[in-house]
This record gives structure tokens, sequence and C-alpha cells, in this order.
């Protein structure tokens, strides 16, 4: 009997691997999709022709269908997954997930503070000695970043580089970072990249120039945004029921008026979890300084500035908080300075409908078109995708 459970249990992690292993073949194909649909927006200063509308056509369908597929091996994935938390219900208590979205890979994007810089550098044999060479600072969750490339002693060195936009003192940040240098046949990672000169012309430089990517994760910052308003410490015990812990810093929050502003606090709070009984929980992978943020604007404070806004945002998104979302939305709509690039990729990401419509609607030229095209592609939905092509096709 014992034989026969292990196999079935073999069997389902079979089934889960062989599923996820399709999942991210078809999530590769989707994001080739919108590589070409780029390509495609990209050509039409040089005219689109009838048959780029036929290509276009093609690839949506393409596009819609494996979508439709991704969901579907999605939802088997769920079904296997709550099979087996059922079996496992009498050995160990279920563990809440960091969202309540079913779909996994989504729960993990949403709840890193990532984004990516993409530039081609030029004329690079020309690079001098111990001269830097950067690309224009981006600025996400708050701070300023940007690629910097140096020749020396016959290397040539690629950084991240991320700095304070108020150049405040007393700030600090942990951030991941990975620099992908495309190449002729291959590709080259790490952080700080170095590569012998000569080995980057003959393997890296292509018509003397070098495409580098970085991929950056945000982990935790300090000392960086608007002065806090309102706080949530100690001093709030006698009028709190609930003790929230996010990396070393504790939150007293009211139980159940943080359960009324999100489904995901509902659910872990008033559910039958475990978490649901106790009078203290803890979350992982967020920012305690944008969960202050997010706490101040539930608690009805103005804690919405450039530097906040995005924080806020990521967590109104991630833990479904529609009074933080309508706020965002409504102070990056009216009041924001951020461009429209920004604002489109926010609106997109943080599933800001009105604020997507709105930076659809001033996209006027192919220029501004160009202009909003993120460096990760996964920043703009096939739908807006979709959008983006048709405008291209309009400004003929």
């Amino acid at each position: 009997m014992a034989n026969n459970e292990d196999n079935d249990s073999g069997s389902d992690d079979n089934s889960q691997i062989d599923l996820l292993s399709e999942i991210q073949k078809l999530r590769a194909e989707k994001d080739e999709i919108l590589k070409q649909i780029k390509i495609m927006i990209d050509a039409q200063s040089e005219k689109l022709t009838e048959e780029h509308g036929q290509k276009f056509k093609e690839l949506s369908e393409r596009l819609q269908s494996v979508e439709k597929l991704v969901a579907k091996n999605s939802k088997i994935i769920e079904d296997v997954e709550t099979k087996e938390n059922s079996k496992q219900a009498d050995k160990k208590p279920v563990k809440l997930p960091n969202t309540i979205n079913s779909d996994v890979s989504k729960a993990i994007q949403k709840s890193e503070k990532r984004f990516v810089l993409k530039h081609v550098f030029k004329n690079v044999e020309n690079f001098e000695e111990g001269k830097q060479y950067n690309i224009d600072h981006e600025n996400h969750f708050s701070v300023d970043s940007f690629i910097s490339m140096e020749r020396s002693i016959g290397h040539l060195a690629c950084y991240v580089r991320i700095r304070n936009p108020k150049n405040e003192a007393g700030w600090s940040i942990e951030t991941k970072a990975t620099v992908q240098i495309d190449g002729r046949n291959k590709k080259s990672y790490g952080f700080t990249e170095i590569l012998k000169w000569n080995e980057m012309k003959k393997e890296y430089l292509i018509d003397d120039s070098l495409t580098v990517e970085a991929h950056v994760e945000i982990i935790e910052t300090s000392g960086i945004g608007k002065e806090k308003i309102r706080n949530f410490d100690e001093s709030q015990q006698d009028v709190s029921g609930l003790v929230v812990t996010v990396r070393n810093t504790k939150f007293y929050v009211a139980r159940m008026f943080l359960a009324a502003q999100s489904s995901f606090f509902k659910a872990l709070l008033l559910g039958n979890f475990a978490e649901s009984k106790k009078s203290d929980i803890t979350l992982t992978g967020i920012d305690p300084t944008d969960f202050h943020y997010f706490l101040e604007v539930l608690y009805g404070e103005w804690a919405m500035d450039e530097s906040t806004v995005e924080g806020v945002a990521l967590l109104a998104d991630m833990y479904d908080a529609p009074t933080a979302t309508r706020r965002c939305e409504n102070f990056l709509m009216k009041e924001s300075e951020k461009s429209l690039k920004k604002k489109l990729q926010m609106a997109t990401r943080y599933h800001l409908e009105n604020l997507k419509e709105k930076c659809l609607g001033e996209i006027k030229t192919a220029t501004e078109l160009r202009s909003v095209l993120p460096a990760d592609l996964t920043d703009l939905d096939p739908k807006v995708m979709a959008d983006l092509l048709k405008k291209s096709i309009s400004f003929l």
C-alpha cells in the first residue's frame, strides 16, 4: 500500500514538472511573439505594408492561442497543487501564499521591485582609457539607475549604478543585479562584468556596437522618500489588535480595518488559516518602508508623491487594496510628472486601467510611440502591444 502511495506521489510530481516545463516553453514563445511585434512597431518609420498587417494578425492569433494554453495549464497546476495540499493537510498546516492570486508566476513578478535597463553602446572601439560611458538615468522605485561602461588596462568593465535622485545623506539600498552582454554567438552574465578588450571585440562587438541589458531587483531601501506622517510603532499598541512584522520592523495596526481594506488581509486574518488566530503575522518579500507608506494611504494620510507612489502601487496591487490603488492612479493621472513611458509601464504592471487608457490616448506620433517601449517587454501586456501596433499603422 505504501508503495502505491509513493508511486502516486511521484506521478503527481512528474506531472507537475512536465506542466511547468510546458508553461515555460509557452511563455518563451509568447516573449518571442512580443519581440516580433516590437520589431514591427520599430519598423513603422520604414513604412508598414499590408504584409506587416497580415503578419500582425497572424502573430495576434498565435499570441491569443499561447495565452489560452498558459492559462489552461496554470489551472491544471493549481489543481495538482490543491490535491497535494489536501493529501498533506493532516501532516502539516497549510501555509498561506504571499498572494491570493492563483497564477504563481504573476505573484512572483508582482512581489519583486524589479526593472530592466537596456542600451546599445555605439563606437565602442573609440572608447578612451579611464573614461566612463553612461546611459541616461532612469527612475525606478524612487532611485536613479543607469548602466556604466569603462575601458581600463586592456579590459572593458560594465556596472549598474544606483543613486539617490535628491542626493540626500543617510540613505541605503540593497539590490540584486545581473548584467547580460549580447555577443555574436553567446551571452555573458555577471554583476560587474569585466571582459578582455580583444575578446570583447572578437566575441561581442557587432558593427562597433555593444548591447547591454541589466536586470535589477531592489530588496530593501532606507532613508529614501518623503517624511513619514503617521506612527505604527509601539505607541499605537493600545489601539491596535495586530502586529505585522516586515523584515525587522513591527507595525501595530487595527486588525478589522486592515481586513476591510484588502481581500488578501481579509482572507489571511478572518479565514481558516493558522494566521487567522494569531495576534502577530509576518510578511515576506516586501520593503518595510513601502509597507509604511501603504498603511498611511489606507489610514487616509496623504503619503503619495513621486518617490512613494510606485512602492504603494505595487503593494496595493499585490494585496488587492482598491482604496490605495485608486489613490495611486489618481496621483499618476493628475499630479505626477513621471514620463509617459514610466506611467504606461506602471499602468500595465499594476493594472491601472484608467491610467493605461489615458497614456495610450496621449501617444500622437511614431516618435512618442517608440519612446514608450520598455526594455522589458513583459512590462506591456499583449493587448497594449497590439494597441501600440495599431497606432503605428494609423500614423502612416
